[in-house]
């Protein structure tokens, strides 16, 4: 990956001055290539990570493990473009292992992922069985840290 993308997934909130600055190059050449970047999907958009527990958003974050049916001569792509239209899935993954596709779905109340996958997900034909996971707590997220480390107050003591 080159220097300006890594930036810019590290730092989304750099201006154009800053990055032309760390870059050694000129401001439009830095606003060039971001066009360019987006114009040909190299880079998909730009998100802020937010910790939804001080937030307080009362929501859940949910693994779903899918093992599906593929199709002779489209595998697994069709079932997984269907999965993604959903309004409620937010990641689907093609993986390895005893399930075929992951999805993630976030911002939802356990009982709205409950109906997600008991009403929507699970009857879609070449969906065999699902598994659900719940995120209990974030410790890191896209190399965000969630978790403050807690001072020792034990103190010291001496024999």
């Amino acid at each position: 990956m080159d220097r300006l993308l890594y930036l810019l997934e590290t730092n989304p909130r750099l201006t154009n001055a800053e990055l032309a600055v760390m870059l050694g190059v000129s401001e439009d050449e830095v606003k060039e290539q971001i066009e360019l970047y987006e114009k040909t999907g190299i880079i998909k958009g730009y998100r802020a990570i937010i910790d939804k527990d001080k937030a307080q958003a009362h929501t859940v974050t949910a693994l779903i493990e899918i093992k599906v049916q593929p199709r002779f001569g489209h595998g697994f792509d069709n079932i997984a473009e269907r999965i993604s239209q959903l309004d409620e899935v937010e990641s689907i993954y093609l993986m390895s292992g005893g399930y075929d596709l992951c999805c993630l779905v976030s911002d939802k109340s356990f009982e709205e992922v409950a109906m997600f996958v008991a009403k929507r997900l699970s009857p879609l034909e070449d969906v065999v069985s699902t598994t659900t996971h719940f995120i209990l707590k974030k410790y890191k997220d896209q190399g965000v840290f969630f978790t403050t480390k807690q001072a020792d107050d034990r103190g010291t003591i001496s024999l």
